[in-house]
């Protein structure tokens, strides 16, 4: 049998990456509202979105429940492939390192990211982790998308658990 050549993102234009960053944001929002760290994420195939998810560790008691890792297990599920070539991860937060893994490892072509995580993001914060050469998979890259907005939900959820006291 003839290998499949791997599929490529499909063109998105700037007001779809919106769109979808939008979503992500969304799922942001419902994430803080349970207590979460808000960052949400969307995964989409082919103009269609596969799997959604917000950060939940605490809710679940799961380290690795980041927005990231719930959306590619639902997308998984879903396209039941652990594989998810072609697809394009919208996710309102700069991916830490256990999320870069997992990006690679399930083959997604492109992460659209909104605010850069200075002290853990590994897209560029904390180094260059998608652009190593020892990687099986490359996996485009753009951030900023919604910065602003991803990044003030941040603030004013640390601010408001600091003026609680936790």
């Amino acid at each position: 049998m003839k290998p499949r050549p791997p599929r490529r993102p499909r063109i998105i234009d700037r007001s779809q990456d919106l769109h979808f960053m939008g979503e992500a944001l969304a799922l942001a929002r419902a994430g803080m509202a349970l207590g979460e760290v808000p960052v949400g994420a969307v995964l989409v195939q082919d103009g269609e979105v596969i799997g959604r998810g917000y950060n939940c560790p605490i809710s679940t008691h799961d380290p690795s429940a980041h927005a990231e890792m719930v959306t590619v297990r639902a997308a998984a599920a879903a396209t039941r492939n652990y594989r998810l070539p072609g697809s394009t991860l919208y996710v309102t937060l700069e991916p830490c390192s256990m999320c870069a893994g997992l990006i690679v490892h399930s083959r997604i072509a492109r992460v659209v990211y909104g605010a850069t995580e200075p002290r853990a993001g590994v897209a560029i914060s904390r180094g260059q982790f998608f652009s190593q050469d020892f990687l099986n998979h490359q996996v485009l890259v753009e951030g900023g998308v919604l910065a602003e907005e991803s990044g003030e939900m941040l603030r004013e959820f640390f601010r408001t658990r600091r003026q609680a006291g936790e």
